[in-house]
């Protein structure tokens, strides 16, 4: 047990103090967003919205979250990636804690679109960041490290939100957001300051390459936008099948949600270390989370017993697990050609595009068709996406065929 305990620690060795004060920040982030996974159970039982009014106002989530996304990249390869993470983090706790007085469809509407533009304007800003905090060996890592911030965040967000709602009332979580949001700012602003920061990888391109001539990566982009449509599901659609197909409370299905952060959190980063030194690639290991995710949906049509949600959360757990560190670090090593800022802007849209057509999409289809239907089209979706990973997997060999022969 103690080897095991000094093997998990040794996971963790060999990243740089900034990538730490980066994972901490998040993590008070995130333990905010607590908001997020129970927004539709918010807008259809305190606002009383149609399951059709919430498909829209998630697609506004959605195209707040590209806009973000791109002007996040767009300022990040102007200004600077500190600059933008303060911006958006004190913009967003304010934003949050307007939001709770928004009540019309329309206003609601608006207000979420703000919102995510603002939010969303960190997180290619924070990927930079990362990259630039980061050794070479040690960027999957790095961002492995993210994630468990965000994620440990995120099985105590819904845990404790859930708790939130059962005794005092879904405003709070509001105020929740928006004071951790403010408070990530100030610890921002006091650890990560330019002056302090020590960055271990800066790129500089002289001749920077356009994303848009990278063929690969625009398949990449397909299979991501198609993992992330799948996926987004456990944040709209499958909290609503908890509650009205099995009759879970709140809190019953914060727990639930809460319990793929703690999987998460204690299981990825050896996951992870482990994988990087296998034989798989990177292409290959995304292929294998989509598969998993896939999979999650599949097996929730098999039975009406209600365990079968914690076996279908456990296989979402693991694909996220392998997929999101992997995706990240394949876009990263490919952004070292062109501007930084651009390429990861483009990964984060591929996510925010999902947003867009996944909640809405999600939510016509229970509200037409039913979970059993809607399930069974997830799964063929991700079919979709394996498909385009499969693809990105020859061109990627393809290409270091090429390399090879230039090189001999």
């Amino acid at each position: 047990m103690k080897k095991l305990y000094k093997n998990y620690l040794n996971t963790f060795r060999g990243l740089s103090k900034e990538v730490w004060w980066l994972a901490l920040i998040t993590l008070i982030n995130r333990a905010g967003t607590m908001v997020i996974p129970f927004l539709s159970l918010y807008l259809t039982k305190s606002l009383n919205f149609t399951l059709k009014d919430v498909g829209w106002i998630m697609t506004c989530f959605g195209l707040g979250s590209v806009a973000g996304s791109w002007i996040g990249g767009k300022l990040t390869d102007k200004v600077g990636s500190f600059k933008v993470m303060k911006i958006s983090l004190f913009l967003t706790g304010l934003s949050f804690i307007a939001l709770q007085f928004v009540t019309s469809f329309i206003g609601f509407c608006v207000g979420i679109f703000v919102v995510m533009l603002v939010a969303d304007i960190f997180r290619p800003a924070m990927f930079v960041a990362l990259s630039a905090y980061s050794k070479p060996e040690n960027k999957t890592r790095s961002v492995t490290l993210i994630r468990l911030a965000i994620n440990l965040g995120f099985s105590a967000g819904p845990a404790v939100g859930g708790l939130i709602i059962t005794y005092l009332s879904y405003k709070g979580l509001f105020w929740v957001d928006g004071i951790t949001c403010i408070l990530a700012t100030l610890l921002l602003v006091n650890v990560l300051h330019p002056k302090k920061a020590k960055e271990l990888d800066t790129v500089v391109v002289k001749n920077p390459v356009s994303v848009f001539s990278d063929k690969a990566f625009w398949v990449f982009f397909i299979g991501m936008f198609t993992f992330g449509f799948v996926f987004l599901q456990y944040f709209s659609t499958v909290p609503l099948f908890y509650k009205d197909g099995h009759h879970l409370t709140e809190l019953e299905i914060g727990l639930l949600m809460g319990m793929n952060g703690f999987i998460i959190f204690a299981l990825e980063m050896p996951l992870i270390s482990w994988l990087e030194e296998s034989k798989y690639t990177k292409e290959f290991l995304m292929f294998f989370g989509l598969l998993l995710v896939g999979l999650s949906f599949f097996v929730l049509n098999l039975t009406n017993w209600t365990g079968i949600l914690v076996i279908g959360m456990l296989l979402m757990t693991i694909g996220e697990m392998i997929a999101f560190p992997f995706s990240n670090a394949f876009v990263i090593s490919r952004a070292k050609k062109g501007k930084q800022g651009e390429f990861m802007a483009y990964y984060s849209i591929a996510f925010s595009a999902s947003h867009i057509f996944g909640h809405n999409s999600g939510m016509q289809l229970i509200d037409n068709f039913g979970f059993d239907i809607t399930w069974n089209i997830m799964t063929a979706i991700a079919l979709v996406g394996l498909g385009f990973l499969l693809l990105l997997m020859r061109m990627v060999k393809q290409e270091e065929e090429v390399r090879e022969l230039k090189g001999s």
